[in-house]
């Protein structure tokens, strides 16, 4: 928000000490993200912003006791949806752990939802303490080979870009329409432009033409980078490097050893898609950079990555230093190489300390109905999930790749049992289906996928991105039909089947996304559903739910299953299960 003109000659009288300031900071030692170093200095503070570094005082002294003050962190790149939690949670979780600023797009809500999706994460991330800025959706429907729960044109978008937390548009993710320079993206495109820069790209498992292609339409961004050969190509074309750590895709050990002085300024973190439990057991950002500099990064180079850079790259002039005309949002850390957060402010008030919350709390009115009925499925049955398997016996299979958004196309032998696939444990080998939820259009895609190792039962979520359609697998078609018919119930979220029993259901009523409960709740179901899942023989290192909604998207290499059937990502092209 721009001062007014008593503010403007407040700040001015503190700063040149003809006045005491609001708040002073003393005794700490200063990251100085401008020039990589450490700074000595009382730090001056009026109305909420950093107005001088020096001698001062102040009305209010905060003594830092030899603390380390660092600017707090900012996320590039995350969709609040995928905590299961209302941006107003989701605010007291991250808080704690120094995030303090988020660049959030809200598609999933939105490809459930539309504009209505898009409304209710503004209104419910107004007045928090956590300041939640908004990229539009580039792409609802994501793409043009599933069906999602609502369709975005430019003209829908541009109202939303008169809202002052709305910083441009989200990751254009289908590729080929943006090579086709097809007329509805071109549009999104253009009307962005006229009011900003700020466009992000997805180049999952794309080359330099590719590059070329988003550079030359103006995308800034990319965040789907897991090799150092693709996150140079990305640098040496201009674009910001966003290095990711979320709940899947774990990319920043493979990308870190990219970050140099010479480039560093155009490196960022973010945590696209995480889990709460994994928020509030690692960390956000924090986490990344501390993983930056266990992997050997300089600690004030990954400060930076995670404030100054992260506001450039963004256009958010006030924010990511500590230093005269800036926000007075930071940290005060015991040490810098674990980044041991102690306290965190927003705009120069404390909220968080020792891992907790203690900012004020604000009341958020309940979601409309539209939000909370949005699984609208016809009754399935056991012939509508039969795998048709030809003579050969051979079928195309998504391999999982643990922690990891790609996946393989194995061909492997099946199974076959009068003509149809048959589950195998012993293979590896269990049932895929995709269950369109949003317009009772009864489509059911099937496949076949390798690597989750249940030993019984079935799994299945309303969590499925990005047209958020149901998800299931399992060992047994039994299980599988009452995996669907339970979500249906709940209105969505998450539920473990065993030997035709519901072992968990987890709620996610808004938009099949989101709980309508606080975060301690939700962490308390999410402990269940891991026991849930020891139930069902889950041994390995990967969250199944997480890389089970991952298995929808058609927009990242190789197999994906859409509600319209299985999905060749390098072809762009739906095959046949068997071969």
């Amino acid at each position: 928000m721009n001062p007014d003109k008593m503010q403007l000659k407040k700040r001015i009288a503190v700063a040149s000490r003809q006045i005491p300031a609001d708040i002073v900071i003393k005794n700490a030692r200063i990251i100085d993200v401008f020039n990589i170093e450490i700074i000595a200095g009382d730090i001056a503070i009026a109305d909420g912003i950093f107005v001088g570094i020096g001698e001062f005082n102040g009305t209010q002294v905060i003594d830092a006791e030899n603390r380390f003050i660092c600017p707090s962190f900012i996320d590039g790149h995350v969709h609040i949806e995928s905590s299961m939690v209302t941006p107003a949670e989701f605010a007291k979780v991250v808080l704690p752990h120094g995030i303090t600023t988020v660049i959030t797009d809200p598609h999933e809500i939105a490809n459930v939802s539309g504009k209505e999706g898009i409304n209710f994460m503004l209104d419910n991330s107004e007045n928090l303490e956590l300041d939640v800025f908004i990229m539009l959706p580039s792409s609802v429907p994501a793409t043009s080979v599933e069906n999602s729960g609502a369709k975005l044109s430019a003209s829908d978008l541009e109202p939303f870009y008169h809202h002052k937390r709305v910083l441009g548009l989200a990751e254009v993710m289908d590729f080929p329409s943006l090579r086709s320079a097809d007329d509805e993206l071109v549009d999104k495109i253009a009307m962005t432009s006229n009011y900003s820069p700020n466009m992000d790209g997805h180049l999952a498992g794309l080359g330099t033409d590719a590059i070329n292609i988003y550079k030359a339409a103006g995308v800034q961004t990319d965040h789907e980078c897991n090799t150092v050969e693709d996150a140079l190509e990305r640098l040496k074309r201009g674009m910001y490097l966003l290095i990711r750590e979320g709940s899947v895709a774990k990319d920043l050990k493979s990308l870190i050893s990219v970050v140099n002085q010479n480039n560093a300024r155009r490196c960022l973190f973010c945590s696209d898609d995480k889990h709460l439990d994994d928020l509030i057991q690692e960390g956000s950002i924090d986490h990344n950079v501390r993983l930056a500099i266990q992997s050997g990064l300089d600690p004030l180079i990954a400060v930076q990555m995670a404030s100054l850079n992260a506001a450039e790259c963004y256009g958010l002039k006030q924010k990511g230093a500590i230093a005269p005309g800036y926000e007075a949002d930071f940290l005060l850390m015991d040490d810098l190489d674990s980044i041991d957060i102690k306290e965190v402010y927003k705009s120069g008030k404390l909220i968080a300390r020792e891992g907790e919350y203690v900012g004020k709390l604000v009341k958020k009115k309940n979601p409309g109905q539209k939000l909370l009925n949005t699984v609208n499925v016809s009754g399935i049955n056991k012939k509508d999930l039969q795998i048709t398997i030809g003579k050969s016996g051979l079928a195309n299979i998504i391999g999982i790749i643990p922690n990891q958004l790609t996946t393989n196309h194995l061909q492997e032998q099946v199974v076959v049992e009068n003509g149809v696939f048959v589950p195998s444990r012993e293979k590896d080998q269990q049932k895929l289906v995709v269950v369109e939820r949003h317009k009772h259009t009864g489509n059911v895609g099937l496949g076949i996928v390798k690597g989750f190792a249940l030993e019984n039962g079935a799994i299945a979520t309303t969590i499925a991105h990005d047209s958020h359609n149901i998800v299931a697998t399992g060992t047994n078609d039994e299980d599988l039909l009452l995996a669907i018919q339970t979500l249906k119930e709940i209105n969505g979220g998450l539920v473990i089947i065993k030997n035709g029993k519901v072992l968990v259901s987890l709620a996610l009523p808004i938009a099949g996304l989101m709980s309508d409960q606080g975060f301690h709740s939700i962490a308390t179901g999410l402990h269940q559903v891991k026991q849930g899942l020891l139930d069902l023989g889950f041994k390995s290192g990967f969250n199944p739910f997480l890389t089970l909604s991952f298995l929808t998207l058609p927009v990242i290499p190789a197999l994906k299953l859409t509600d319209l059937g299985l999905f060749d990502v390098k072809t762009f092209q739906h095959i046949e299960v068997s071969l």
